[in-house]
């Protein structure tokens, strides 16, 4: 033991520790970073492998979404366009973002579109003239009946493109009703430190009960913020898609945030605002148009009651003293 305490006192021995100490702290110093270079590299390669992973989980389910939608035309229909050249025959150079804005994609509808273009003025046409020539001449001279059987086929070639803008607007009207409370969202998950792939994941998540055309949209919107080039591209597509300045002045901020470094939240905010003051306005005009609308209806079914109310008993009190 005696010879153990001298041995550790020996000053020699305590120069050769701390020697010993000094040399190993130096090497621990200069080798560390370099694990730590290492642990961050695999760390950004576990990243890289994550973010391919949920890129291909949202091109599979936006793949089987859209598969869902446009209810691709497959057999008859297709050959006919394909064989009369209809696309080029009655080409419409809006018709993919009039589809797209009534949440119609792929080559499905464009081919539906196309032949419903061709066939009904046909169809009208021939319904139109058997009945105004054998069925029922109404009296009208034959000029008149064949313009009148022209006039159902030119109602039949505009007629698609009818029925896709009402559908596009019943759509665009859902989307902006619930449209201010997902802003109120997408601003709370951005300030709590979401990312914006992330957020608007989130929110087409929760929106999905109000509006389920928005919660697509934003799905959409999402997976192209994934796979685009260009995430610009994917704000313009979500503008492009709803068709509504509120939505554009949206995507216009987001892409002002993603070029300059702009405050987010603060944006989200003012168009938060200006959204909920947009859907109050439109309140407010369908509030003051409904007096005009209810004078006809009132004019029609009230005051004929009334006057029977009021008139009906003096009628009768009259008849009674005439006997």
């Amino acid at each position: 033991m005696e010879k153990l305490i001298n041995t550790l006192t020996d000053p020699q021995m305590v120069v050769s520790l701390l020697a010993a100490i000094a040399v190993f702290t130096t090497v621990v110093t200069l080798v560390s970073p370099l694990l730590v270079g290492n642990k961050f590299a695999g760390r950004l390669k576990s990243v890289s492998n994550r973010r391919e992973q949920l890129r291909k989980q949202s091109r599979a389910a936006l793949e089987k979404k859209q598969a869902n939608i446009r209810g691709e035309s497959k057999g008859f229909i297709t050959d006919v366009v394909a064989k009369l050249n209809l696309q080029k025959l009655l080409e419409d150079s809006g018709l993919q973002t009039k589809l797209m804005q009534a949440g119609l994609r792929g080559q499905g509808p464009v081919v539906t579109f196309y032949f419903l273009r061709m066939v009904m003025p046909i169809v009208l046409f021939g319904l139109g003239a058997l009945y105004l020539f054998f069925l029922n001449d109404m009296g009208k001279p034959p000029i008149t009946r064949l313009a009148m059987a022209l006039g159902l086929a030119l109602m039949g070639y505009y007629a698609p493109a009818i029925y896709l803008s009402n559908v596009a607007q019943k759509r665009r009207e859902s989307i902006m009703r619930a449209f201010p409370d997902a802003l109120d969202l997408l601003l709370i998950c951005v300030e709590a430190g979401m990312s914006i792939e992330a957020a608007f994941q989130k929110v087409a998540a929760e929106i999905g009960s109000s509006s389920i055309e928005l919660a697509e949209e934003m799905s959409l919107t999402t997976a192209e913020l994934s796979y685009l080039g260009e995430r610009r591209q994917a704000y313009e597509n979500l503008a492009m898609r709803t068709n509504h300045p509120g939505v554009k002045a949206v995507a216009t901020s987001l892409i002002q945030a993603e070029r300059y470094g702009t405050p987010l939240g603060a944006s989200l905010r003012v168009m938060a605002k200006e959204n909920r003051d947009m859907r109050m306005a439109q309140a407010e005009k369908k509030a003051a148009a409904l007096p005009a609308k209810l004078t006809v209806p009132m004019i029609v079914f009230f005051l004929p009651v009334l006057f029977v109310v009021i008139l009906g008993p003096a009628i009768i009190r009259f008849q009674h003293m005439g006997q």
